[in-house]
């Protein structure tokens, strides 16, 4: 399946917020050849169009992020280790014993915190602040980490791509590779009408990217490509659950940041209704995506999602449903058709 494909290539890339060259320049590589025209704005975000058979009076778009959350060092201790901050919602729950790769030149190491029989009573009923961990390269001093790394590199997680028990794909990033990797399958066939794509820059830290890309882009109808917090595990109960992999695309009608245009809703469930394409919504809302900024931007933009419901999202080891992002691609394809067929 060449979308699984793209999306194991494309979760290894490195991609953190503000620091999306890597990704960028893999999908422009993947992108030449299959459409008109591209330009890289002056955020970063990838901006691509590509004719279709007809015009369309109305400007549609399609958007999905390509950064991550991950790491930036801020400091260097003394004795060698790496002090941070996260660059996005990470729960530092997740962080202690992860191994992750710091700087260009990729040196590997592990996120530490002190060690859990040295902690009194009173500690071990807290959670961590950000300030007590810190990153291991395995230097002797901080002379030598400092030859290596500087205040302002960056660490992404490093951890491998599996799939495993029925049906399912774990890796990092998967938010918002999935959304990338749709665009992409998207980019090489025939369109019914003419398409923008925005693979956009800086989601993770306040949706920054999209905001300047809808406002260059002037879409009357956008489509974001997303991935979504899943919560379909033991001890969550009833609508805390808020969506599952395996149970199809969720289609989303509000979040955290968006009331999505009730028509394009209705559209959405309607197309995977009437071509046998399971989907969900939020039971519980939360979180918030590009279509935020996109909503926003000028006099307004009529804005619609299609999510992946992830589990352990922001996380090493985030787990999606491989047929549900099949289901992603067939319904934007029945998406852009219906949007053809208005015109």
């Amino acid at each position: 399946m060449r979308l699984l494909e793209e999306m194991k290539e494309l979760t290894q890339l490195r991609g953190i917020s503000g620091c999306e060259d890597e990704v960028r320049e893999y999908l422009i590589k993947k992108i030449e050849g299959h459409c008109d025209s591209y330009k890289v704005d002056n955020m970063g975000n990838l901006i691509v169009h590509k004719k279709g058979k007809k015009a369309g009076e109305k400007r549609v778009l399609f958007s999905a992020h390509m950064d991550e959350v991950g790491l930036m060092i801020h400091t260097i201790t003394d004795e060698g280790f790496l002090k941070f901050d996260t660059v996005g919602g990470i729960d530092r729950r997740v962080l202690v014993g992860k191994p992750v790769l710091v700087g260009e030149k990729r040196l590997p190491g592990v996120v530490g915190l002190k060690a859990y029989h040295l902690t009194t009573a009173e500690e071990r009923k807290k959670l961590p602040k950000r300030q007590e961990f810190y990153i291991d390269i395995g230097a002797k001093d901080g002379e030598e980490a400092k030859a290596h790394v500087s205040p302002g590199d960056v660490a992404v997680f490093d951890t491998d791509v599996l799939e495993f028990g029925n049906g399912f794909l774990k890796a990092k990033a998967i938010d918002d590779r999935i959304g990338c990797a749709v665009m992409l399958e998207l980019l090489r066939e025939p369109l019914p009408m003419d398409c923008t794509f925005v693979f956009t820059v800086q989601e993770e830290v306040g949706t920054r990217g999209a905001f300047g890309a809808a406002f260059s882009v002037t879409p009357d109808i956008a489509l974001v490509l997303e991935g979504t917090t899943a919560a379909d595990l033991p001890d969550m109960e009833g609508r805390q659950r808020v969506c599952a992999p395996g149970k199809g695309p969720v289609i989303p009608y509000m979040d955290g940041g968006t009331v999505y245009d009730r028509g394009l809703f209705e559209l959405l469930r309607t197309l995977a209704q009437e071509n046998d394409i399971p989907w969900q919504t939020k039971e519980y809302l939360s979180g918030g995506t590009d279509a935020a900024a996109i909503q926003r931007s000028k006099s307004g933009v009529r804005v619609g999602a299609i999510s992946a419901a992830v589990r352990y999202l922001h996380t090493p080891s985030s787990v999606v449903s491989i047929e549900d992002c099949q289901h992603i691609l067939s319904l934007a394809r029945l998406f852009l058709s219906a949007m053809a067929a208005m015109e």
